[in-house]
């Protein structure tokens, strides 16, 4: 079944891009590297068109590396610059500068050729919500630049930040699209936290992780929860995890909520493990 999602703010969001992309020189896609093709918004790829855009995997940190690797191959075979980063890693910051600098190189040559002065590229960053989108600007200004928070939809209007000499950011909201025909794709982002735990049953996205993670990441499952591949009956499986974690409620039932919460929190932080829950195909 579908996925339907589509807050008013969204809409107003995308017609806005819609308006503000001739301003800019070039845009940069943000996507989280644990899901990178399920985190690019498709309805955004039809309003950019042509623009020139780098894509930037983010929470590197978070996933999989050989994964990611796999990624930015798959966007490089696409004739997309691509790279990963982690937005507390100065270096990464300093890498995602010089190329950002390097796309904006090509329209200043442009404009030099013309005889009209060069001023500073702009770009228009863009992304869901919650893949870091505000923290990374925060790190490009070095400053407390735009909103940041644990939760989708945090930005709500557009912003231009600068970036030294180097290059103006417009900030915008993080967008979703009207409904995800692919239910993976919705499980995946609830998953991450992309969108919001009500609209699924946080249950049915905790026994999607448990079972990509039987068949991806056995070793991680049975480290954590002492949780095995061949164990395949979900009410065990969670009973297992409250057991060992201490979900239980008075008497020694496990409260299954609470397995949920502790192993979609365990997935987002980091500490089940390194994680991509998406592979290249």
């Amino acid at each position: 079944m579908p996925i339907q999602w589509f807050p008013g703010h969204m809409a107003k969001a995308r017609r806005q891009v819609e308006e503000k992309l001739k301003l800019v020189d070039f845009v940069i896609e943000l996507v989280d590297a644990r899901a990178p093709l399920s985190s690019q918004n498709p309805m955004l790829q039809q309003v950019l068109q042509s623009k020139p855009k780098m894509v930037i995997l983010m929470k590197k940190d978070l996933a999989d590396q050989r994964e990611t690797d796999r990624w930015i191959s798959y966007f490089q075979d696409r004739k997309m610059s691509a790279m990963a980063i982690n937005v507390n890693d100065k270096s990464d910051i300093q890498k995602v500068i010089h190329l950002a600098k390097e796309f904006g190189k090509a329209k200043m040559d442009k404009l030099l050729k013309k005889g009209i002065q060069p001023r500073a590229a702009r770009a228009m960053i863009i992304g869901i919500p919650n893949v870091g989108k505000s923290t990374l600007i925060n790190r490009l200004a070095n400053k407390k630049a735009a909103k940041t928070g644990d939760r989708p939809g945090v930005t709500k209007q557009q912003l231009w930040i600068k970036v030294k000499k180097d290059f103006e950011l417009l900030d915008t909201p993080g967008i979703l699209w009207p409904k995800f025909e692919d239910e993976m794709v919705g499980l995946r982002l609830a998953a991450l936290g992309t969108i919001k735990d009500q609209l699924l049953s946080l249950q049915d996205i905790t026994a999607f992780v448990i079972q990509f993670l039987q068949g991806h990441y056995p070793t991680l499952l049975e480290e954590r929860y002492t949780i095995d591949s061949d164990m395949q009956d979900m009410v065990q499986i969670f009973e297992t995890i409250g057991k060992k974690r201490g979900c239980l409620e008075s008497g020694g039932t496990v409260n299954f909520d609470k397995v949920a919460d502790v192993v979609i929190q365990d997935l987002r932080s980091g500490r089940l493990g390194s994680i991509t829950l998406e592979t290249v195909q």
